[in-house]
């Protein structure tokens, strides 16, 4: 049985009520930067007086990486908590990986934009 199939509080051994509560923190912190990126998609959006195009791009870029980390925040809690009821390593995230990258590609993005602008 993998452990994307185990229930978040079923079996296994409650975890420290810290860990569970630092879990919940790390699920909303990715939320909140979610939330964060989704934001300034619109802003950009609507603010931004460049080429509709360049701007357009910009702000999609934005809510594409807000859309990927709100929808992985979840899944990423889970399998943590299971992990830690459990006993197990906790997982590794990729998705440090993917905001870091994303945020490269956001920013190089703004730097032609100003340039060109």
């Amino acid at each position: 049985m993998a452990s994307d199939d185990i229930k978040p509080h079923a079996g296994g051994t409650e975890p420290d009520y810290r860990f569970t509560l630092a879990n919940e923190r790390t699920f909303l912190a990715w939320l909140r930067t979610a939330l964060g990126l989704l934001a300034g998609g619109v802003a950009v959006h609507q603010l931004v007086p460049s080429p509709a195009a360049a701007s357009g791009v910009l702000a999609g870029l934005c809510v594409v990486l807000a859309a990927v980390l709100a929808a992985t925040a979840y899944p990423r809690w889970r399998r943590v908590q299971v992990a830690m009821r459990a006993g197990e390593p906790l997982p590794r995230s990729l998705m440090i990986l993917v905001l870091t990258g994303g945020l490269l590609v956001l920013i190089v993005a703004a730097a032609v934009l100003l340039a060109v602008s």
